[in-house]
């Protein structure tokens, strides 16, 4: 008996690992299986069960116990390819190798568009905002602001299936305001700036003008130059904001002139708001300004501009990039 026993036992033992080590060949991979957090390991028995992933959960769990493997797994969601065994399924939910998504804020964007890329993203992110006015998500996520113009920080965000939208933008918002502060607690103290948020409004017209990184901190110098001088900014981003839908691809001399709060053709001073959203680069620029002896400046078409000291080295340029433009004229770099 004894004999018996144990070459029942060394067979039940080769037979566990056997089955732990051959393929589950399932027809197609699984793209998707979520491990939700305080699941017991029963209820994931049953879920690899479901997903064709085991097909002897007596043996899997008994596996998992001897190895001391049951209470390792950890929460997240995991793919699995076709030819996959059962030990590499224990093996994987053990080391936590879930998939990553990721969600990316593009500077200059507005926050209507991130409300509906946002929404784009369901079902991997949860929809909660879609009923909510800009005002309430502001006060759902806690921001003090009145606006939600440029409060999230434009960046790529590493997110989980079946988080939501209101998450995202609350962890953005929130490292907004870290890198705002931040830069902020080391700005120049001869700034034009009275508070943070209007250094915040400055780098999203920074963040509008151009997408070369070198240029920024020029472009910041030459809007900081003018405030100082008590200059309007004449910056179009910020008239094509002040326009709204009414925006159809272009601004004429009377958009120029028809007076909106963020024209800032006709308003001597920032705009009320921010007009997009930043990334970290803008607010550098934007309290690190380089303030040289430019005034004005002018896209030359192949995404740079040409900055000018007097208004007629300005016009000049105007006349040579502008209103000669070439047939291959661009707004932004290759």
């Amino acid at each position: 008996m004894a004999i018996a026993a144990g070459a029942t036992g060394y067979w039940l033992w080769g037979d566990l690992h056997r089955y732990m080590s051959s393929s589950v060949a399932l027809e197609a991979p699984v793209e998707s299986l979520v491990v939700e957090k305080g699941t017991s390991f029963n209820r994931l028995l049953n879920q690899l069960e479901k997903a064709s992933l085991i097909d002897n959960p007596l043996y899997f769990k008994a596996y998992a116990r001897l190895n001391k493997l049951a209470h390792r797994v950890k929460a997240g969601e995991y793919q699995f390819a076709a030819d996959v065994t059962p030990a590499d399924v224990l093996d994987k939910m053990v080391r936590g190798e879930t998939v990553q998504h990721y969600f990316t804020i593009i500077e200059g964007t507005t926050f209507r568009q991130l409300r509906s890329a946002l929404a784009a993203k369901a079902p991997l992110l949860k929809t909660t905002i879609a009923d909510m006015s800009d005002q309430e998500v502001l006060k759902a996520i806690g921001a003090k602001e009145q606006h939600p113009e440029g409060l999230f920080l434009a960046e790529t965000y590493q997110i989980k299936r079946n988080s939501t939208d209101l998450e995202l933008l609350k962890r953005s918002y929130q490292q907004l305001q870290t890198a705002l502060q931040a830069s902020w607690d080391s700005k120049e103290k001869s700034l034009p700036y009275k508070s943070s948020y209007e250094a915040l409004i400055m780098a999203s017209i920074v963040e509008k003008e151009t997408a070369v990184a070198a240029e920024r901190p020029q472009i910041a110098g030459v809007f900081v130059k003018r405030l100082r001088k008590g200059m309007r900014l004449q910056t179009d981003p910020t008239v094509i904001y002040g326009m709204g839908e009414r925006y159809k691809g272009n601004i004429t001399r009377k958009d120029l002139r028809r007076p909106t709060p963020y024209n800032t053709y006709t308003i001597p001073a920032l705009p009320p708001t921010p007009i997009a959203m930043v990334g970290r680069e803008a607010i550098q620029a934007a309290l690190n300004p380089v303030v040289g002896k430019w005034l004005y400046f002018v896209a030359k078409g192949d995404g740079t501009h040409q900055f000018s000291a007097t208004l007629r080295d300005h016009n000049n340029a105007v006349r040579q990039y502008q209103l000669r433009r070439k047939r291959e004229y661009r707004s932004t770099p290759e």
